[in-house]
């Protein structure tokens, strides 16, 4: 990584951080409420997660379910597919970890900052609704060339009408 590129890396961090340890993350899939994995985000044990707010991508992103798990996958393809909703959380260290180990990232997703338009938002202080600000996505640029040619989202729901259910890790063979 060059110089340029690694403090405008720390400058990108460093506004996702502004409350120092704590970070920014947009969840768009099984980690929001509601949802089959949002109970890991509420785990002490995995660490501290804080909802902030719902928000919705500044840009189209591809939102598909695929595999036989029916996973949701946010491509990395920017100016492709929809706006995407979501909900943004406060994470600690550890939950960050825990994420990245969940997420199978680099390998399967890598962490990334995305531009929002902050929703409907909790913290006394947030963003008015209509507000850009930033926060960090795990998205995937490892995606099968098919995926591009399902059906795009903007909204994730396990429980939606696409009738794909999802499988919880601990159930997959």
């Amino acid at each position: 990584m060059g110089v340029r590129t690694w403090i405008k890396a720390a400058a990108l961090l460093s506004a996702l951080t502004p409350l120092g340890s704590m970070t920014r993350i947009f969840v768009y899939g099984t980690l929001k409420r509601g949802q089959p994995n949002h109970f890991r985000m509420m785990d002490a044990a995995n660490g501290k997660a804080e909802f902030c707010g719902s928000a919705q991508t500044a840009e189209a992103f591809p939102l598909v379910i695929a595999g036989k798990y029916n996973i949701p996958f946010l491509l990395n393809v920017p100016g492709t597919g929809r706006r995407v909703r979501g909900e943004v959380y406060r994470v600690d260290a550890k939950m960050l970890a825990f994420l990245d180990d969940f997420e199978n990232c680099p390998s399967m997703y890598q962490r990334t900052a995305v531009r929002l338009v902050a929703g409907d938002w909790t913290e006394p202080d947030g963003p008015a609704p209509g507000t850009g600000l930033e926060a960090f996505v795990y998205s995937t640029t490892a995606y099968q060339p098919d995926s591009l040619k399902l059906p795009m989202l903007e909204n994730y729901d396990a429980y939606g009408s696409h009738g794909l259910v999802y499988a919880l890790r601990e159930s997959r063979q």
